[in-house]
């Protein structure tokens, strides 16, 4: 990986308390700066296909409330029902080829809006927003 160099003014105290990390961990204030700007990045949305990368992008500009309502989205109910109607189908080994189509399509969608959910957390977060732990969110049984 190739390096570039930047230059940046910090506040004085967040300089002193880089200075006493890097010494107390005896690592340079350049690789803890860079190690916090890495681990504070946006999250990268290159490995989403290329229309869900566009939407994953644009969220990186909604306002909190928008996000909000994505990473709280759920699954239509009539999607949740036939999904599960089509996994117990297709325990039993009865699925058509139309239905195992179906149920890859269901699948997508459900894959989808998780992405969208974890990547609108993960832009929440990354604002400073407090992102709320499993047990605090609302799963359907």
């Amino acid at each position: 990986m190739g390096m570039q160099r930047l230059e940046i003014q910090l506040p004085e105290s967040v300089y002193r308390q880089l200075a006493r990390i890097a010494e107390e961990t005896a690592q340079s204030i350049e690789a803890l700066a860079a190690q916090s700007v890495m681990s504070n990045l946006p999250p990268s949305a290159d490995d989403a296909s290329p229309e869900l990368r566009a939407e994953l992008l644009r969220m990186q500009v909604l306002e909190t409330e928008d996000l909000l309502r994505i990473a709280q989205a759920k699954t239509e109910s009539v999607h949740h029902e036939r999904q599960a109607e089509l996994l117990e189908k297709n325990e039993d080994g009865l699925l058509t080829q139309a239905e195992r189509q179906e149920l890859a399509q269901l699948r997508q969608v459900c894959d989808q809006l998780m992405l969208r959910k974890a990547y609108a957390w993960s832009v929440l977060r990354w604002r400073g927003q407090r992102v709320p732990k499993l047990q605090e969110l609302s799963i359907p049984q």
